[in-house]
């Protein structure tokens, strides 16, 4: 794997993160639903509790997996944030942390660096180049497949 795939990976992760609590958040909505309402008309039947119950094993489940995936970005940031560290080019260095951990813009970079895109473009390939990809023996934490299916 280079540079650029484990540092998208962080960014990846951390979205997936995001959508996955979207998700928990309309569990929970649904399962809020489920609760009965007050009314002075006969009901037919009692309330689905099963429904209710399924949802919460489904809450529990998925609040599981994301605070898994939150282990492994802490994890994937650390290391990156180590790698990154460890470069001698301290714009090389702004510019990896910027772009990849605070998920800056291009623009946004180039303003606070002071320079034009072209010139971010240029050192970012750089940078990259002078990124030493964090080894980890099982690989389990950089693996996006393993980290989001877990």
């Amino acid at each position: 794997m280079n540079a650029k795939e484990f540092l998208e990976q962080v960014r990846y992760v951390d979205r997936a993160i995001d959508t996955k609590l979207e998700q928990l958040y309309r569990l929970r909505n649904e399962a809020t639903k489920a609760t009965s309402l007050v009314s002075d008309m006969p009901r037919g039947g009692s309330p689905n509790l099963q429904r209710l119950e399924d949802t919460i094993v489904k809450i529990i489940d998925l609040e599981r997996e994301i605070n898994r995936d939150i282990d492994r970005l802490i994890d994937m940031k650390a290391a990156a944030r180590a790698s990154i560290n460890a470069m001698a080019n301290p714009d090389e260095r702004l510019i990896l942390e910027m772009r990849y951990l605070c998920y800056k813009t291009w623009t946004e970079i180039a303003e606070t660096i002071g320079c034009s895109e072209s010139n971010i473009y240029r050192l970012h390939g750089f940078a990259l180049a002078n990124f030493a990809v964090p080894v980890d023996p099982l690989e389990r934490s950089w693996n996006i497949g393993e980290a989001m299916n877990t």
